[in-house]
């Protein structure tokens, strides 16, 4: 695939193909196989998806972000201060790659779970305010009364624990539309 092919889809969209294939997938993959990846692309539901604007706070649903790479891409594409939802209790996901942005942009992390050892162990001396929620909707009411003005909301999950992205994403977005 040339270059030339891939700048017509647009940034965003490559990054974001990018993030969402496994690097030792990526080298087995021929040229078709890579541009049936980032045709379909678009395809994705819960994608960087602006759900609703509430108070100045702007609700972004990435629920099909299903690891740190993927996850990386939504808090570098996010501008401004950001309160991370994401789910805990993967024991095998290396957050190391979010520690900058996550220093230079989110200002509150909500784990999702019974267990976010993990991700306390990677952003408790990063993240200025971390919180342990057992439901997508605490999440939700959590960012929402945080105090952060101005702030845009990620659900960013980052590992592939929990419900389905179909699943998670839909009730992100039910509990949004219904604050």
């Amino acid at each position: 695939m040339s270059i030339e092919l891939l700048a017509t889809q647009g940034r965003g969209r490559v990054y974001g193909g990018l993030a969402a294939i496994d690097s030792d997938r990526l080298r087995q993959m021929r040229d078709a196989t890579l541009r049936s990846c980032f045709s379909r692309f678009d395809e994705s539901r819960f994608r960087m998806e602006h759900v609703a604007n509430i108070h100045g706070i702007e609700f972004i649903n990435d629920a099909a972000a299903r690891s740190v790479n993927a996850t990386w891409y939504a808090l570098q594409r996010v501008e401004g201060s950001i309160v991370w939802i994401a789910f805990g209790g993967d024991s095998q996901a290396d957050y190391r790659r979010l520690e900058s942005l996550a220093l230079r942009k989110v200002r509150m992390l909500i784990c999702v779970g019974s267990d976010s050892r993990r991700l306390h162990e990677a952003f408790d001396t990063i993240v200025p305010s971390i919180v342990d929620v057992e439901s997508i909707g605490t999440a939700v009411h959590a960012a929402c009364y945080s105090g952060f003005t101005n702030a845009k909301v990620l659900f960013s999950p980052a590992t592939p624990q929990g419900l389905s992205d179909e699943t998670a994403g839909i009730i992100f977005n039910r509990e949004v539309n219904e604050l």
